[in-house]
């Protein structure tokens, strides 16, 4: 199945709005919005992912980021990890966490990496995460809400990762110098 890769003029209508502030805000539009924009009920559910995270979530922007990149490295997404890759840049993350989730390597900061397992933890069980796993998680100072942001996180990228399995989402040139691989 070939995804087009909507223009602000050729998408539908109802997300043109969408697509004009994503272009504002990035200086393009991603890839990945430009093929949700096939449907707009996605690319609203993906961007309102966004939005509440940024206004009500509890976990830091670097938290955050680990999340997007546990869950995308997991799943192997080069798009997302590689776009990931770039906002944590942004988000000011040590460049040696970004290199050990890159690699999918267990984190030398001993919360972080209790963020990263509890994630890997809810993909590997299918959310029936063992007892020991969320006391571990909590005995680092998370907390009910950082488990649930970490769910929603998981559901977001669950999304995005399996459309650009199955779309080949091209990355963007915003994107190209953390460009990634998964391991064999």
């Amino acid at each position: 199945m070939k995804f087009e890769l909507h223009s602000i003029e050729s998408a539908p209508e109802d997300i043109k709005i969408e697509l004009e502030e994503a272009q504002k805000t990035y200086g393009s539009i991603p890839n990945l919005y430009r093929g949700f924009a096939s449907n707009p009920a996605t690319l609203k559910i993906y961007l309102g992912f966004n939005e509440a995270l940024k206004e009500y979530g509890c976990l830091t922007p670097i938290e955050q980021q680990v999340v997007y990149l546990t869950v995308s490295a997991e799943n192997g997404c080069t798009y997302c990890v590689g776009a990931h890759s770039v906002l944590a840049e942004m988000s000011k993350m040590p460049e040696q966490i970004q290199t050990e989730l890159r690699d999918e390597k267990e984190l030398s900061d001993h919360k972080l990496n209790a963020l990263r397992n509890i994630t890997l933890s809810a993909m590997e069980h299918n959310g029936w995460i063992p007892n020991n796993e969320i006391e571990a998680f909590q005995a680092e100072g998370y907390g009910q809400n950082h488990l649930l942001e970490v769910l929603t996180i998981l559901a977001q990228k669950t999304l995005s990762n399996y459309f650009n399995h199955i779309a080949q989402t091209p990355l963007d040139p915003m994107f190209e110098s953390r460009v990634w691989e998964k391991k064999k």
